[in-house]
């Protein structure tokens, strides 16, 4: 690789790592604050926290590679015709398909490390937070077993508990259920203990009142009880956590071994062929992005505006491709034979890419054409 292509690299991929790593540090600190909400009010630890957010990472990067990429392609081309670099290699016989080299050897960089992200640490790490969410959830002392204070562990549900005494009983707990629509039913008990069985987790409460009051009539039916068991499994979601999702597998499962893994999830065949194939062309968008931002401000001239036409053209262009990605989202899952669609935003960025590179080689041409 030549001192100009060496240049232009070390340029854009310094810009990227800068945006890459302000693109994160914003998304991430969005996530964080509901994430850090969510398991303080569960009565977790600042430990839990950290590790949810570090599983959470390489789905982030994953998100914000693209915007990064393109973002620090634009804004390094920029600086470089500002400054007239690349109007010297112009003027030195490098035609625009020369220039675009360091360009497309960024996109394959960035392309390799979307390549691990998707096929690798994507998947793992998805995998393991769902696993240690799974754990919270069912770990039911964290969740419910705070002394002194009024929790909501779901929509509708309250509990308190005055004391709780060392060998573990609770002292003084309330229950309030109000899930129901035409009558809530509260609970009080002296005494009360967290068992384990098969079937879940259970509340059992000794020396209690049981209070239903229907809303229909506005009438009240107590009931004293000496012992009660509740079943608190069905305060959380746990399903929800546990449920195995396409982006937990790996591509060669999704590619492979589609017809048992749609077995297995029961959906269709179709989005599993989409979910393995989304991986790779994922890797090759990313290739298309900063060629078309570099093609974009490569075809514009001089502009007492500036550059911002352009980069809005070829936001516009990226947008489009997204759509594009999106739109063949569901005859593939609807026909798994319908798989090479899925590569179709892809494509066409490649060619809209020659198609502005071989128009800014010969500019004035097509303007004789056009006025002709």
């Amino acid at each position: 690789m030549r001192r100009f292509d060496r240049y232009i690299l070390s340029q854009l991929l310094t810009l990227f790592g800068f945006f890459a790593l302000v693109l994160v540090s914003v998304y991430w600190v969005n996530r964080a604050v509901v994430l850090f909400d969510t398991l303080i009010a569960s009565g977790q630890n600042v430990s839990v926290f950290f590790e949810l957010t570090v599983l959470s990472l390489p789905n982030v990067i994953r998100i914000v590679l693209p915007v990064s990429v393109f973002a620090a392609a634009v804004y390094a081309i920029n600086r470089l015709s500002s400054e007239s670099e690349l109007t010297v290699m112009q003027a030195t016989g490098f035609s625009p398909w020369r220039l675009a080299r360091p360009v497309f050897f960024f996109g394959m960089i960035v392309a390799v490390m979307m390549s691990i992200l998707t096929h690798f640490l994507v998947p793992a790490s998805l995998s393991e937070l769902t696993s240690r969410q799974k754990e919270i959830t069912e770990n039911v002392t964290a969740r419910l077993l705070t002394e002194g204070s009024f929790l909501h562990p779901t929509n509708g549900v309250t509990f308190y508990i005055r004391e709780i005494a060392p060998d573990g009983v609770l002292r003084d707990v309330f229950l309030s259920d109000q899930r129901t629509d035409d009558h809530t039913t509260t609970y009080t008990a002296e005494e009360a203990y967290l068992v384990q069985d098969e079937s879940g987790p259970k509340l059992v409460m000794v020396n209690g009142l049981a209070q239903v009051h229907t809303l229909t009539n506005d009438s009240l039916i107590t009931t004293n009880f000496s012992d009660f068991s509740y079943d608190i499994s069905a305060l959380v979601d746990i399903d929800a956590t546990q449920r195995l999702r396409l982006e937990h597998l790996s591509t060669y499962r999704l590619l492979f071994d589609s017809h048992s893994v749609a077995e297995e999830l029961e959906t269709k065949r179709g989005w599993v062929v989409y979910e393995g194939n989304a991986r790779i062309a994922q890797a090759l968008i990313v290739i298309v992005f900063p060629l078309v931002g570099f093609a974009m401000l490569l075809l514009g001239g001089f502009s007492r505006f500036g550059v911002w036409p352009q980069i809005l053209i070829a936001f516009v262009l990226l947008v489009g491709l997204e759509t594009m990605k999106g739109a063949v989202s569901d005859p593939v899952g609807d026909d798994p034979n319908m798989w090479p669609l899925t590569y179709l935003p892809a494509l066409t960025g490649c060619v809209l890419v020659g198609l502005l590179l071989q128009l800014s080689a010969r500019p004035i041409r097509f303007r004789r054409k056009a006025a002709s």
